[in-house]
């Protein structure tokens, strides 16, 4: 899931740097106006049918900078000034954060908002991300449970003390040497519950990692959960105030930011679930009325404007059905309203329900790679309904790899129609025999190019032994591909 960026060494962007003032001084040397194009993007639109087709990353325009309007001037003037600081932070290998250049300049600056603006726009012109020019945020995100890692050369060890805070790394680039034995991940919007379930002994309890970005994510937290669940291959569940605000930060993390939107597909996490405060639990869990808060003006006109952003429709129609329910009742209430049935129930019965019931319903989420022509689907879904589903439309799929969840393995032959060759590919041969560790079950591997259906067991494909080892997957992902594969097994890295 964890993208990455071509052309953002150091030597390349420094290399970019150069070519852009060298332009611009070109310019005003030979009496013209220098002028800057930048592109302009956004992670959702106002077409509340979900029909659009918003992308991450296309620009939806570009806007110019010229010298002859006075703002622009001002602009121009502030983003080579932070350029020239980004240079020197990148010829000397050294960090600085935001707050860090805002104090070099203030008088000219005058605004934090101000550096912030420019920073984001030297990324879209350097096609980089934030932390590519060694400028970082001052971290506020907390971590703990069953977790351990290095970061450069720190390590963090949350497994000796599972119930205790650790700050999430700020350089999420070096973080190595992963190691959990986590189940899933659990995020929390507020600091006082993330504190809450520390008391609780809640990762005593459960095998599992949480964490907390205290209220709107910053970029590491942010950063950071997303090269868990990628690595770790977990699933994610976040738990937020049920407001306005605890739904966008939600959102937030599913979608990403508009202010970020240029950078929206490495920081988004499409696979990460809701797994409350609802709207709909302040009845099911009789939280009293003293505990309701009405929504404030603003609160419903931020409500309003929310339910307009197209993701929603199109992505995650329930969490709008929940979002058009909090609107509809005009009151909301937090997380800790749930102690009014005992102080323990959050971390005892609400959370181990909540994710309970999410197994149960078998949520799923679809992300669309356009560049490759990939389409991956995180969830327990049977993939031979997709594949089925997708061969009615006339469109040829292809089953990349898999991760495979289920009570009890059956013996199965599946047939598949080729309509280019009018004949049928099968059977899939399923042969049950121990590997070289003494468990397991085997599986013939298809032949290269036919499309396959699955057997209905618990486990994951073996890189090197070409054998189907049953180990626990907690959300299995099926991805299926627009071209022929021919490789088998799956690249090492994929489950």
């Amino acid at each position: 899931m964890e993208g990455t960026r071509s052309n953002t060494q150091p030597s390349d962007l420094l290399k970019k740097i150069k070519v852009m003032t060298r332009s611009i001084l070109e310019d005003i040397c030979s009496g013209r106006s220098p002028s800057l194009y930048i592109d302009r993007f956004r992670n959702y639109c106002t077409d509340v049918s979900g029909n659009c087709f918003c992308s991450f990353d296309l620009s939806i325009g570009q806007e110019i900078l010229i010298l002859q309007r006075e703002c622009h001037a001002r602009r121009l003037d502030v983003l080579l000034r932070v350029l020239l600081i980004v240079q020197q932070l990148l010829q000397e290998n050294r960090h600085g954060s935001k707050r860090d250049i805002y104090y070099m300049h203030p008088s000219v600056f005058q605004e934090q908002s101000v550096v912030d603006r420019a920073i984001n726009d030297i990324c879209i012109l350097l096609h980089c991300s934030r932390h590519n020019l060694n400028v970082v945020s001052v971290g506020t995100g907390l971590v703990m449970g069953w977790l351990r890692f290095h970061e450069a050369e720190r390590k963090f060890d949350c497994i000796s003390s599972l119930n205790t805070a650790q700050p999430v790394p700020v350089h999420v680039e070096d973080v190595k040497d992963l190691v959990s034995v986590a189940h899933y991940i659990l995020v929390v919007e507020k600091e006082s519950v993330f504190h809450r379930l520390a008391n609780d002994q809640f990762c005593n309890k459960n095998r599992c990692i949480v964490i907390t970005g205290r209220g709107y994510p910053d970029v590491p937290t942010r950063r950071f959960l997303r090269l868990l669940m990628e690595k770790l291959s977990l699933p994610a569940y976040c738990l937020v105030d049920c407001d306005p605000y605890g739904f966008d930060i939600l959102m937030t993390y599913r979608f990403g930011s508009m202010q970020m939107a240029y950078d929206a597909k490495f920081l988004r996490l499409p696979e990460i679930h809701w797994l409350g405060v609802f709207p709909s639990d302040g009845e099911k869990y009789g939280i009293p009325q003293q505990c309701h808060l009405p929504l404030t003006a603003e609160d419903k006109s931020r409500t309003e404007a929310m339910l307009l952003r197209c993701y929603l429709q199109r992505e995650v129609p329930h969490w709008r059905s929940e979002l058009e329910l909090l609107l509809q009742r005009g009151v909301k209430f937090e997380i800790e309203a749930l102690s009014v049935r005992s102080l323990s129930f959050l971390a005892e019965e609400y959370i181990p329900l909540k994710i309970k019931e999410l197994c149960v319903r078998r949520e799923y989420s679809v992300t669309i790679d356009t560049e490759e022509g990939l389409a991956k689907v995180s969830g327990e879904v049977d993939p031979n309904i997709l594949l089925s589903a997708i061969g009615k439309s006339s469109k040829h799929a292809e089953l990349k790899w898999v991760q495979l969840k289920s009570p009890t393995p059956q013996n199965r032959s599946h047939y598949y129609h080729n309509d280019d060759m009018g004949k049928s590919y099968g059977p899939y041969s399923i042969s049950y025999g121990q590997d070289y560790y003494g468990y397991g079950q085997a599986i013939e591997p298809p032949h290269s190019g036919r499309r396959r259906a699955l057997p209905e067991a618990e486990g994951r494909w073996c890189d090197t032994l070409l054998r189907y080892c049953p180990v626990p997957v907690p959300v299995p992902e099926y991805s299926y591909n627009y071209s022929l594969i021919y490789g088998y097994p799956p690249p090492y890295g994929a489950h």
